[in-house]
């Protein structure tokens, strides 16, 4: 049968949803993507994701290798189309390569959308709370680890204590069950600090957060639940009711700051 050609007339919206958020990850990320389907998607807000190559094991090294490969990557979210936000999604190769240069290298091909970096969004987070004295929790190695401390210190943190968990592959960071993720958090918190960052978009941490802070009495900034609170800012769109996701989600963004 040969098809109808219907003359209906068609009314078109300015786009299929109102809010676009675009995911740069890295090919063996886990955890980032169910983490913003929990937290930022919804009817008002659309996901869109691309990912960038990357080679275990989680050094400095291997992190900064990845700065050439941002702009091909970050070019592929709706090529042509404006987005409301851009989130690297990576907490140690934000740190390797430098904000201001994965900022550059995403700009290049996606000029004027805000870029969100998980280190750039958690020091917003702990200076919104007034944190200045904090407790610093990774994964990663010795090596990997120093570098996200003299981060936080230049940007003026005050780090109590700084502990990580020695491990080399995110893929066995995402695998890190919840229960020992709390327990690691309440170990690594100093009794002197104001809040708790736990570093690495790899963790399934936004999901504790709640839970650790119970324990500890005090606020507690992870890397997903950072750049999603980021992103939601960015977008004018308030978090969606019982997430579970800390006293950070009942704090607002200021965009302008």
């Amino acid at each position: 049968m040969t098809p109808s050609l219907l003359s209906l007339p068609l009314a078109f919206d300015a786009r299929a949803i109102e809010k676009r958020v675009g995911l740069i990850l890295l090919s063996t990320d886990h955890s980032t993507e169910a983490d913003f389907a929990r937290l930022v998607a919804g009817p008002r807000v659309g996901l869109f994701a691309t990912r960038v190559e990357y080679a275990n094991p989680v050094t400095p090294a291997n992190l900064r290798a990845m700065e050439p490969r941002l702009g091909a990557a970050a070019a592929l979210l709706l090529p042509d189309e404006p987005l409301d936000a851009i989130c690297f999604s990576c907490t140690s190769a934000s740190v390797a390569i430098g904000d201001a240069a994965v900022e550059a290298a995403i700009a290049a091909a996606k000029p004027g959308v805000p870029i969100v970096t998980p280190p750039g969004a958690a020091a917003r987070a702990l200076a919104q709370f007034g944190a200045r004295r904090i407790s610093l929790l990774t994964p990663y190695t010795v090596e990997t680890t120093a570098g996200m401390a003299d981060y936080f210190e230049a940007r003026g943190f005050d780090l109590a204590s700084v502990s990580c968990l020695g491990l080399e592959d995110d893929r066995e960071m995402a695998r890190i069950a919840p229960a020992s993720l709390v327990e690691a958090a309440v170990a690594a918190t100093d009794p002197q600090a104001e809040a708790l960052f736990v570093s690495c978009t790899a963790l399934r941490s936004a999901l504790i957060v709640s839970a650790v802070e119970a324990r500890i009495g005090r606020p507690v900034v992870t890397s997903n639940q950072a750049t999603a609170w980021a992103c939601l800012g960015l977008c004018g769109v308030v978090p969606a009711p019982g997430l579970k996701a800390g006293r950070l989600f009942d704090m607002p963004y200021d965009v302008a700051g």
